[in-house]
């Protein structure tokens, strides 16, 4: 590479104090992006995409690691390596949480039922269970529901629209036993074919 570079007039001073650490910031930021997608895809259950993420990350970071051999003296690659890493990691959980892949468990305790929430749920045929519990000053309503992430929002601030000092959890859930209920379907914003292959 270097010396397809230098067949460009390109400088050794501007390769290796400028294009290189370039490169490996940039190859950081792929390798940890996809490294957070494919912990996702694997915690939802996804088998058979996650070895395709896991073959580019793992082609990726080989890249960018050899370039910091090949430039060891460098001290700017290894500030490069650690800036790709650092914003790998965020610009993965930003696309993590774009893409709202995956189903959550939501608990909401309340110290009364919460009737116009119920009612909401079955206008757009959620499945939940509603019970009494016991709490540290009384009765409680205890609502248990799982969701596709990407309608979660919506759910939440209705939850606090009802009651907005509802106490409430959100658990991701690998698998559910009842996958063809709609509320529950695993599509999320991936409508490509090449994804919905990705399914049990």
């Amino acid at each position: 590479m270097q010396d397809l570079l230098h067949s460009f007039g390109i400088s050794e001073n501007l390769l290796n104090y400028v294009l290189m650490p370039l490169l490996i910031f940039v190859a950081r930021i792929g390798d940890v992006s996809i490294n957070t997608l494919r912990i996702m895809f694997m915690m939802n259950g996804k088998k058979n995409i996650v070895p395709i993420l896991g073959f580019f990350e793992a082609m990726i970071w080989l890249l960018a690691i050899g370039q910091i051999f090949q430039n060891v003296d460098n001290p700017l690659s290894y500030i490069a390596y650690a800036g790709g890493f650092a914003t790998g990691t965020y610009v993965g959980m930003t696309l993590e949480e774009k893409l709202a892949i995956g189903r959550v468990l939501v608990r909401v305790i309340t110290p009364e039922p919460l009737p116009e929430l119920l009612e909401f749920m079955k206008n757009r045929n959620y499945r939940f269970t509603n019970v009494g519990g016991e709490g540290r000053f009384g009765k409680v309503n205890l609502l248990f529901t799982v969701m596709k992430r990407d309608i979660l929002q919506e759910f939440i601030s209705k939850v606090k629209e009802v009651d907005e000092k509802a106490f409430y959890t959100i658990e991701s859930v690998k698998r559910v036993s009842e996958d063809e209920l709609n509320p529950m379907e695993d599509r999320g914003r991936f409508r490509s074919k090449f994804f919905s292959k990705a399914r049990n």
